[in-house]
């Protein structure tokens, strides 16, 4: 997706005040799961990661990046949290000075599966052969 083209982004990237606040959101919100605030057993068992807020230009929504533990029962959760997400927010922004309280929006954070992907290249023989070769290559001639 290029730089600018949805809410979240300015061309330049998100302002410093979107990434503060964004944090600010990631550190409540995993507190509050993690402290089993919300009443819902559905939601109480799976051990969830946030990985990431990401905040609108306005501040008014937040897209949470998630993942299970172990990443079992994504969907489950994810159906979990967006259920729950009324008693999220309130729970979430209790102790918070925000202005507004955002709508919160979640999303499975595919990052940890791109990074195994990395590694497994990374891993194959040929990327492996095609490295040394390239050290090969960079050594100065006599």
């Amino acid at each position: 997706m290029l730089m600018g083209t949805n809410r979240f982004d300015t061309p330049r990237g998100p302002s410093q005040r979107q990434l503060r606040v964004g944090e600010l959101i990631r550190r409540n919100l995993s507190e509050v799961l993690a402290r089993g605030d919300v009443h819902d057993p559905e939601l109480t068992r799976w051990v969830i990661t946030v990985s990431e807020v990401r905040m609108a230009t306005d501040l008014k929504v937040a897209t949470a990046y998630i993942m299970p533990l172990g990443g079992k029962g994504q969907k489950e959760a994810l159906a979990a949290l967006r259920r729950n997400k009324g008693e999220l927010r309130h729970q979430m922004t209790r102790d918070m000075t925000l202005k507004y309280a955002p709508d919160l929006r979640f999303q499975l954070d595919e990052s940890f599966d791109r990074m195994e992907e990395t590694r497994r290249l990374l891993q194959d023989e040929r990327v492996q052969r095609d490295v040394a070769n390239g050290r090969e290559d960079d050594e100065p001639q006599a």
